[in-house]
């Protein structure tokens, strides 16, 4: 399959998790992808493994909650690989587990400005160019907390439901010129994060799940491929899960 022949796909976060899934599967498809993450020795290996199969990558190291250092790297990715058809904004932090009353001042900025306010600047950025060009996608990624609340993380949920509101809006002021955008909904998704807990709590959160397991980052990465092709060129303003059915019980 070449769905993606010719088109320069930029993921942010793309180092690891379904950020990196995204990109292998995009250049196995004809697809140039440009990976900006925090660490240049793994993005290195990422863009290693993509070329030996054969694709197209490059890959720039950047702190995104840094406007100046991620303005920068756009640029650079546009300059490499030409104008950029697909912006997925895939990197974010979790934040910290507190109760609202004692959540600290800064750390809720500093989830704003990673999971919202960065992700606005790099779309502010791009935006004008596809509008010009009347084509392009933009995918964000949200999470089941942008749908839902969750209690001792309003960081997090604060700047998730907000990141949803952004894709809409951009949705729909980008549409009439033939750009689009959605947000990715993950469920509970078999990465380096989720690797990190405990065996009890997967097993806990697996019981929420109607198919009774976590998805993989591959199977994340399909639908955000999706999202990012022309396959979807009518699906725009939307929240789109892969969750395996959380969004769709009454429980959650």
């Amino acid at each position: 399959m070449t769905r993606f022949k010719d088109k320069h796909i930029v993921i942010t976060g793309a180092s690891t998790g379904i950020g990196r899934a995204t990109a292998d599967l995009i250049a196995s498809e004809g697809g140039k992808v440009t990976l900006l993450a925090r660490r240049p020795e793994i993005l290195t290996q990422a863009v290693e493994k993509i070329q030996t199969a054969g694709g197209i990558a490059t890959s720039f190291a950047v702190d995104i909650s840094d406007k100046a250092a991620l303005i920068d790297s756009l640029d650079k990715a546009a300059l490499t690989q030409g104008p950029i058809d697909g912006l997925f904004v895939n990197a974010g932090t979790s934040g910290a587990f507190a109760p609202l009353g004692s959540y600290d001042d800064a750390l809720f900025e500093d989830v704003l400005r990673t999971n919202l306010i960065s992700p606005f600047w790099a779309i502010k950025h791009v935006l004008p160019t596809m509008i010009e060009r009347k084509q392009g996608a933009i995918l964000v990624t949200g999470s089941l907390a942008s749908e839902r609340g969750m209690a001792n993380n309003a960081g997090y949920v604060a700047s998730k439901h907000a990141i949803l509101g952004l894709s809409r809006a951009t949705a729909i002021e980008a549409a009439p010129h033939g750009v689009r955008a959605n947000c990715l909904i993950p469920g509970f998704i078999e990465t380096p994060l989720m690797g990190n807990i405990d065996d009890a709590i997967a097993a806990q959160l697996c019981s929420k799940i109607p198919q009774g397991r976590m998805g993989s980052a591959h199977e994340t990465a399909q639908v955000a491929a999706f999202l990012l092709s022309d396959q979807a060129s009518h699906v725009t303003g939307q929240s789109w899960a892969a969750d395996g059915g959380v969004l769709g019980g009454l429980m959650v």
